[in-house]
């Protein structure tokens, strides 16, 4: 049994994640219940997820997110998703009811409907803080670094491993853009054999390299879910350039119940196992590799 989430404010939805393991709940709805937690609370909006989350350049939230469980084909997704605080939710009804496994744009608001998620006008999706970013962005040309994304990953009593991402992308991004969190292999990846990971960063950087899938591989091949982590990170500074690497933190669970992290820039992140009795608050440092 164990927990992960990155960034510190997955702190109160890792601490929901034990809980709900401890009381026998299975690992998808775990995180889906954990994920809306965040994904639709306005102050951790401006961690770039779910209501609260920053708009884009013309002022609309659109929101990806996917979830995916270890057994095999069981993956769902949605990405530039309009009108809907917890998209995290959307996902899993595609992984459960679409025949699809991406629904994106208006095709994703569509499924939604019909899926009988309350669907909301935009300015109910904006909290005070994204607003007024986004009103400064139109008056200064001012724009946002940061490119957080919230990623759970839980372990549940029956040996079921889940993992789901949220994130409404980059500040004032291009409508439509869509970055590496709803990609399997990308943003996320699981398998029941082994375990789970997922990526937060440069969402338009991080897709070109699959390092969720890597982790997940070297993880098979025998590595700890730290190893595997560093090792994914050290073979993408060395592509990129130590000194021009990108934005990047992975975050990996295995069966086992071990948790690995690496990350190019400092990294908070909660979790938890039952070897602990509370969820534990740690920080990856940025690491360089010679």
């Amino acid at each position: 049994m164990a927990a992960i989430g990155t960034w510190a404010f997955s702190y109160p939805a890792v601490r929901e994640m034990r809980d709900l393991i401890l009381s026998g709940q299975l690992a998808t709805d775990v995180v889906e219940r954990a994920m809306a937690g965040v994904e639709n609370d306005r102050e951790t909006g401006h961690h770039i997820v779910g209501r609260g989350g920053f708009p884009n350049s013309i002022g609309v939230v659109e929101c990806d997110a996917a979830i995916m469980e270890g057994t095999p084909g069981r993956f769902g997704a949605v990405a530039a998703l309009r009108g809907v605080g917890t998209p995290c939710q959307v996902a899993r009804k595609v992984m459960e009811r679409s025949p699809h496994s991406l629904l994106v744009g208006e095709g994703a608001l569509q499924f939604a409907v019909e899926q009988g998620i309350t669907v909301e006008p935009n300015d109910k999706l904006l909290s005070d803080r994204s607003a007024s970013a986004y009103q400064e962005f139109l008056e200064k040309k001012k724009g946002l670094s940061g490119h957080d994304t919230l990623g759970l990953i839980a372990l549940d009593l029956m040996g079921n491993i889940t993992v789901g991402v949220s994130t409404s992308g980059a500040p004032f991004k291009s409508p439509g853009r869509v970055g590496d969190s709803p990609l399997p292999g990308c943003g996320l990846f699981a398998d029941r054999t082994v375990g789970a990971a997922a990526a937060t960063g440069d969402g338009d950087k991080i897709m070109c390299f699959c390092p969720s899938f890597h982790v997940v591989h070297l993880m098979k091949q025998g590595s700890t879910p730290r190893e595997a982590c560093h090792t994914v990170l050290a073979d993408i500074m060395m592509k990129t350039g130590q000194d021009k690497c990108f934005e990047i933190g992975l975050i990996a669970l295995n069966m086992k119940g071990e948790v690995g992290t690496a990350s190019s820039v400092e990294f908070p992140y909660t979790f938890w196992n039952q070897s602990y009795e509370s969820v534990q608050k740690c920080t990856q440092s940025s690491t360089s590799y010679a």
